[in-house]
């Protein structure tokens, strides 16, 4: 009895585990998406039953919508598939330029659905979506964010005590080749947006591939790249630190108050990098930057400290200050003398480098006109970057890839 239980036992895993591989070797026969060497794309999906699938993608051309306290925003566009033999639908792109592109697909109303057939996903607050990278030559943006074969950087994610803040706090630090073999190192502050964690430059925006490739080619110096967590409510990432699994938000909060700022307790993080790694301890050796929110932290920690950061990016920069938020950012400027104090304390330094990017259709778009509009009756000197496209991680990058290429030079 007990041998007959144990072969129906036995069957039955067996039909279970032949199942399995004949799903896996059923998905495996469909590959997407295909980079073509006529530099088109094409997705394919398994879906036999679907009505109708949809590839939505920041490949394609964006589409526009308003949201309610941010003004006009742009959205990944969608495309059909067509369905063809054995229930595998397909949509082949235009030829597409050297970039790394994000999508998902829509299944009969159903959105945000991955691709079985790309194990490649990345997570922006809370939507995942798949990526492929394209590339026509070295050097180019594909490549720059590609692993390639050069000497590699490493990541790390360190836990350190914000006194100020009165917590241990985690950010992702990189350092690049050959870091125990060198010393004083200067040091980039690389803040992320609104919704993003200590994850975000690094997995969204490519940030060790980056400056690997960067400093590989001799484009870069030699530098260690600090990520903090910028939600001075939180420890970490989701699910990395005792909260638990919570469910992220745009502001990354946890709805608890926080006792002080980003840019209050900055030097909390300026402070543990430079008693724990191989750096210059000067002005000249310390850039910052970030995107979004993190423009917004970067604008308040350069102009608090003025006297500590050589190198200042603003990345379609999130910017406030203290006063009625209906009036616009260059009025709330003329009329704060706390803040122009501040930023003249902070020229009077003479930094080598106030660097200002945004996209021509980013709603931020007036905030840092107004901020040019401003340094400019100051005579402030800047460096002005106008790109095409909105709020994206594809701008983010490229101002990153641009910015590591005139800093500590």
């Amino acid at each position: 009895m007990k041998r007959t239980f144990f072969a129906i036992a036995f069957c039955a895993l067996c039909a279970v585990t032949a199942l399995a591989q004949e799903k896996l070797f059923q998905s495996a026969n469909v590959q997407s998406p295909v980079v073509n060497a006529d530099g088109t794309v094409t997705f394919n999906i398994f879906a036999p039953k679907a009505v109708k699938v949809e590839v939505t993608g920041d490949f394609l051309p964006a589409t526009k919508m308003e949201i309610a306290g941010f003004g006009t925003v742009e959205q990944p566009g969608v495309a059909q598939l067509t369905e063809g033999k054995d229930g595998v639908w397909s949509y082949t792109t235009e030829k597409l330029a050297p970039e790394l592109y994000s999508y998902t697909f829509n299944i009969d109303g159903m959105t945000g659905v991955k691709d079985p057939a790309n194990v490649y996903v990345n997570r922006d607050i809370v939507s995942f979506s798949n990526i492929f990278i394209v590339s026509e030559k070295q050097g180019d943006k594909g490549d720059i964010y590609r692993v390639n074969e050069v000497k590699h950087g490493n990541l790390s994610k360190v836990w350190y005590d914000s006194p100020t803040l009165k917590m241990q706090r985690r950010m992702t630090i990189y350092t690049p080749a050959g870091y125990d073999k060198g010393k004083n190192y200067p040091v980039l502050y690389l803040m992320h947006g609104a919704g993003g964690d200590e994850n975000a430059w690094s997995e969204l925006g490519r940030a060790a591939q980056i400056l690997d490739n960067l400093i590989a080619t001799g484009k870069a110096k030699p530098m260690i790249v600090v990520m903090p967590n910028g939600n001075t409510d939180c420890q970490a990432a989701p699910g990395e630190w005792s909260r638990g699994m919570y469910q992220p938000s745009f502001m990354g909060s946890v709805n608890q108050k926080p006792i002080a700022t980003m840019d209050e307790s900055f030097m909390d993080i300026v402070k543990y990098v430079e008693s724990h790694y191989k750096v210059a301890k000067n002005k000249k050796n310390r850039a910052i930057c970030g995107l979004s929110m993190g423009g917004g932290h970067t604008f308040a920690t350069s102009k608090r400290y003025p006297d500590s950061f050589n190198y200042i990016g603003l990345f379609s920069a999130g910017l406030h200050i203290s006063g009625d938020r209906t009036k616009s950012f260059y009025e709330l400027l003329k009329e704060n003398t706390e803040v122009q104090g501040q930023l003249a304390k902070l020229f009077a330094g003479k930094p080598a480098l106030y660097w200002i990017a945004i996209g021509k259709t980013d709603f931020l778009y007036q905030q840092n006109a107004d901020l040019r509009k401003y340094f400019d009756e100051k005579g402030y000197p800047y460096v002005y970057v106008e790109t095409e496209g909105g709020h994206i991680w594809r701008n983010w990058r490229i101002y990153l890839t641009e910015f590591a290429q005139l800093i500590f030079k």
